[in-house]
């Protein structure tokens, strides 16, 4: 992916900035009600409410998405958001702004592999960069990598949760319904375990502010046989949402 008319875009300066939107918000009185420094993007919209006498929350306002607080916690929780690179660009960009330290991205996928099943957990170490929005920050290159020693935490957590897990390379698209037979043969070749629209963009954020960031994919429907095949049952999936959000919630309260 490049850019015809500004193949170096990523060395220009941008006119607005997530720090003018930031300052503006604040003079309007629009800022979150506490500084977030650990920054959970939680793609599961009903997660924190079903989730909230295990790990409470309060509404800690609305920023293109909604915000809810873990009590006793300077960490956020993102909801119904949309989903996709540039919203979770334009978020974390202002997030890290407010004084963001950790970010970590939960969301469910399509699998790859064949030995894959609905509800696997997989710890994304790196994404492919099919997506639009990081490559007006980076130079053109395949994939973009996430926090190391973050990625291992979340691992270390999750086993200690009970669960097990995986850590892979994700496929970050910008265009789910164009997933095509030739790209789907060729990164299963590469080992490639899932894919998704979120972590490419996240995880280019975390490098241009020198964030930690890290993403988790919860396995859903499947792509693996060439067919789209979706599960019988979502319980597993949803254990395994459930797992993922707190473990996540576990590592950015560190």
């Amino acid at each position: 992916m490049s850019f015809p008319n500004y193949p170096e875009k990523h060395k220009l300066d941008s006119l607005l900035k997530a720090e003018d939107i930031v300052a503006y918000r604040g003079r309007l009185r629009r800022m979150l009600k506490f500084v977030p420094e650990g920054v959970l993007f939680c793609l599961e919209r009903g997660l924190p409410h079903r989730m909230r006498w295990r790990i409470p929350v309060a509404r800690a306002g609305s920023m293109n998405a909604d915000v809810y607080q873990v009590k006793k916690a300077n960490v956020a929780v993102l909801t119904s958001f949309g989903g996709g690179s540039p919203m979770v660009v334009e978020l974390a960009e202002e997030l890290a702004v407010m004084g963001a330290k950790k970010m970590i991205l939960m969301t469910w996928g399509g699998i790859l592999q064949t030995d894959m099943q609905p509800g696997d957990i997989v710890v994304c170490n790196r994404a492919i960069r099919d997506e639009g929005a990081s490559h007006h920050y980076l130079p053109h290159a395949k994939y973009i990598d996430a926090n190391e020693s973050l990625v291992h935490e979340l691992v270390d957590v999750i086993r200690g949760h009970g669960a097990s897990c995986t850590i892979g390379t994700t496929w970050t698209t910008d265009a789910p319904y164009r997933e095509t037979r030739e790209e789907i043969m060729q990164y299963q070749s590469e080992g490639v375990k899932t894919v998704e629209l979120e972590s490419a963009g996240l995880f280019t954020v975390g490098q241009m502010r020198s964030i930690p960031t890290a993403s988790i994919v919860v396995g859903m429907d499947s792509l693996a046989t060439l067919e789209w095949s979706v599960p019988k049952s979502l319980n597993d999936i949803m254990r395994s949402l459930e797992v993922v959000y707190a473990t996540s919630i576990d590592v950015l309260k560190k």
